[in-house]
């Protein structure tokens, strides 16, 4: 079975977007969640996942999630809608 890759954004309760890579989106946002994930969630506590898709590989992943990071918050909400 091929491994997959998952780029998603993350709602906080701040109303701030977190943009991430994983190969588990559920175990990753539980992660997040017990301030386990990332630095920014654990000052920016996240409510749901609102976005994610699917990508065949590692490198294609970090490149979408490098450009999400780029955007800002009304073009997030744009790519989220």
């Amino acid at each position: 079975m091929e491994k997959k890759f998952y780029v998603y954004i993350l709602l906080t309760e701040r109303n701030t977007y977190y943009c991430g890579y994983t190969d588990d989106v559920e175990k990753r946002f539980k992660a997040h969640l017990s301030g386990h994930g990332a630095k920014y969630t654990r000052a920016n506590k996240p409510v749901k996942i609102v976005w994610q898709k699917e990508f065949l590989t590692k490198s294609e992943a970090q490149k979408e999630e490098c450009r999400i990071k780029k955007l800002t918050h009304a073009q997030k909400e744009k790519l989220i809608s």
